[in-house]
């Protein structure tokens, strides 16, 4: 099976290029090959964190988003990731649904996944409603409960949406907190999160927050270990 990873969930500061930065990571900890995308033409966080293995692409160019494809089909066991600028939802369901995209996925062999980052605030609920209106069980969708946002998220429950997603086929992701602290000092190195808990990259964090990241990582990599990626 050919995978492409879609990040997104529309809403800025959401923490979607905090997730592709750990799907990366936990391709690189687990040996799965892969290649990134990011459409974020100015502050791209796999270009930044993951450039070796990162292109730009262009949300609103037909004939760029038709090279996630091709790289998917290239090398079938190459997981392929794209981390979604905010506002590019629209342009990408275009490019999806002109295109014919998930009709033809199951006859490539290839399995689409949207990866919904959400914090606990009702414009995340709302973009849900969104996606699932447009798109159903159509789409292979997991629910990242980013809980670095806000970890009170009695509005997606109260909405009926968290519901409606499970009852069509999608998935749950809860992204537990890592100390605000933690992560600040691993950004303003611009150093990976295994770079951070093995090396002295990160030169002002101290032995325990280099645990804290250690517990997060093992904690997320449990999440995606059951998932499958």
């Amino acid at each position: 099976m050919r995978w492409i990873h879609l990040i997104g969930g529309e809403k800025g500061g959401v923490g979607k290029s905090l997730m592709a930065r750990l799907l990366a990571q936990y391709c690189i900890d687990h040996g799965l090959p892969f290649v990134g995308f990011d459409s974020d033409r100015s502050h791209g966080a796999l270009l930044r964190f993951y450039a070796d293995y990162t292109s730009p692409v262009v949300v609103d160019r037909y004939e760029s988003l038709d090279g996630l494809v091709e790289a998917a089909l290239a090398e079938p066991e190459r997981r392929v990731l794209v981390d979604l600028a905010a506002q590019t939802q629209a342009a990408l369901e275009r490019w999806m649904e002109d295109s014919g995209l998930l009709d033809l996925a199951p006859e490539l062999g290839l399995q689409i996944r949207y990866w919904h980052v959400m914090d606990s605030g009702r414009d995340s609920v709302d973009l849900l409603r969104t996606l699932l209106d447009r798109f159903g069980a159509r789409l292979d969708i997991v629910l990242v409960l980013n809980q670095l946002r806000g970890d009170d998220f009695g509005i997606l429950e109260q909405s009926g949406q968290k519901q409606r997603a499970l009852d069509l086929g999608a998935r749950i992701m809860p992204l537990r907190r890592l100390h605000e602290a933690a992560m600040i000092k691993i950004d303003a190195a611009s150093s990976s999160f295994w770079a951070a808990t093995h090396s002295a990259v990160v030169h002002d964090m101290g032995l325990l927050e280099r645990q804290r990241v250690k517990t997060w990582l093992r904690n997320a990599y449990q999440e995606l270990d059951a998932l499958g990626i």
